[in-house]
């Protein structure tokens, strides 16, 4: 359990990334504001916000300043909710509930849905160039992050992964294809954040580079991990959507291979290892008592 100031800082990271995601959607032309709303909808809906926060904080243990990678950070964030708008449209994972409210093509319908979805992913990188541009980050670094984010999330990354999510459907595969899959339709956005969060430090510490890739691989399979357990055992009321939708849809998982307690065993085990790596950095408690939290999490 997180002791009450981590737990004080987590919430102070939480309020600045999601009233920097507010500022960030605020701008909504009328000739397209139905987009916009949606983009807002979905983007202002909940969630961990795992994704930027750790990038802030990998940011800082780096030695880097937080309030410059903020922006950078949330994009971040943008690339998340356009994943999580497209994965729940009809042709995809068809889910009518996200974080407790109808998925956005439910609100908005389908073409609006996937152009939010088009509109949050290209609106990621304009933030990462506007701060560049503005010096928040040099030109330099703005190559960098966009450099690690787009590799992450093309073919070969979140996309790749959806793919292969979506061809194994009912299918018999091994589960070297579903760590692959899940490596790139899970791990890969956690990779970037982690690794964005090195870049905006300014380091150039290869040992700690390194530590911060082993330390992304890790979290992120025992994230997923996690997240196919919660399918199982969580509720509607806890995870804003309804369980049991991996089985209705014939999906793979690491519960269907490994069994309940096996999945469980699978994602302590790789928890350890991330918390491990994290030892190549100091003032590392907030960052591994949150990982310890994502382990146990309920939603």
């Amino acid at each position: 359990m997180m002791q009450q100031h981590n737990i004080s800082k987590l919430n102070d990271y939480c309020d600045t990334i999601n009233r920097e995601l507010m500022q960030i959607s605020s701008f909504k032309p009328e000739s397209s504001k139905s987009v916009c709303d949606a983009m807002e909808y979905s983007l202002t809906a909940g969630g961990k916000r795992i994704r930027p926060l750790l990038a802030l904080e990998f940011c800082r243990i780096c030695g880097g300043d937080t309030k410059k990678a903020l922006r950078s950070a949330c994009a971040l964030e943008l690339i998340h909710t356009y994943s999580l708008i497209h994965d729940d449209l009809p042709c995809m994972d068809d889910d009518d509930y996200r974080r407790g409210r109808e998925s956005c093509h439910k609100k908005y319908g389908e073409d609006i849905a996937l152009l939010a979805g088009d509109a949050l992913n290209s609106l990621a990188f304009e933030v990462i160039a506007s701060e560049a541009e503005k010096g928040s980050i040099s030109f330099e670094t703005g190559i960098r992050l966009i450099s690690v984010l787009s590799k992450r999330i093309g073919a070969d990354g979140m996309i790749g992964g959806q793919v292969i999510d979506l061809e194994s459907e009912g299918r018999d595969i091994t589960i070297d294809t579903l760590d692959e899959l899940q490596e790139k339709k899970t791990g890969a956005l956690i990779e970037a954040a982690c690794l964005m969060g090195f870049v905006l430090s300014g380091s150039e510490d290869e040992t700690k580079r390194e530590a911060v890739r082993n330390y992304a691989f890790c979290l992120g399979k025992a994230f997923q991990i996690v997240d196919d357990i919660l399918d199982v055992e969580g509720s509607f009321e806890e995870l804003g959507k309804p369980i049991g939708s991996d089985k209705e849809q014939g999906k793979n998982t690491y519960v269907t291979f490994l069994g309940l307690d096996g999945a469980k065993k699978k994602a302590a085990e790789l928890t350890d290892k991330a918390l491990k790596y994290l030892d190549a950095f100091d003032d590392n408690e907030f960052l591994k008592e949150l990982t310890g939290e994502l382990l146990t999490r309920k939603k």
